[in-house]
């Protein structure tokens, strides 16, 4: 009679993957806060006008989320090689809690009052609509930092 030895061999398999699996706060540590990184397509021979309306409009927002401490630091970044057709824009904040993610209704009224007095709402949606002629959102993503357990 012939038997198989596949079955032999995903059950060694399996039982040296789990040996080997590492385990939170033994081999890794999660980090508090998290990354938010949002991936902009924008037309190469419009990254100036995007990076000039994002210092009118996303960075006076960065500054008040900063403020209120919802952030402690945020960054934009530009692909240089971005002949890949994927996004070439970067706009990445860190959140210092998971937990700002929650709705709060005091906080998140008076933010957006003290960005309407930054930023006029009319004056932002024009800027949006002028975005939107040569931008497109790529990815929104949420990254948390794993560091390794010493």
């Amino acid at each position: 009679m012939k038997t198989s030895i596949l079955p032999i061999v995903t059950s060694a398999l399996a039982l040296c993957a789990s040996a080997a699996r590492a385990e939170p706060y033994v081999d890794y540590t999660p980090q508090k806060g998290a990354f938010h990184a949002i991936t902009v397509k924008v037309d190469p021979n419009h990254i100036d006008d995007y990076l000039t309306g994002l210092k009118k409009t996303w960075i006076p927002g960065e500054e008040l989320a900063k403020k209120h401490g919802l952030i402690d630091g945020y960054q934009i970044m530009v692909k240089i090689n971005s002949s890949d057709g994927q996004g070439n824009v970067l706009l990445i904040e860190h959140l210092t809690s998971l937990g700002i993610m929650e709705p709060d209704q005091v906080r998140d009224q008076t933010i957006e009052k003290e960005g309407y007095a930054m930023v006029p709402k009319a004056s932002g949606e024009a800027q949006v609509r002028d975005f939107d002629k040569y931008r497109s959102f790529v990815g929104d993503d949420f990254w948390q930092v794993m560091a390794p357990t010493k």
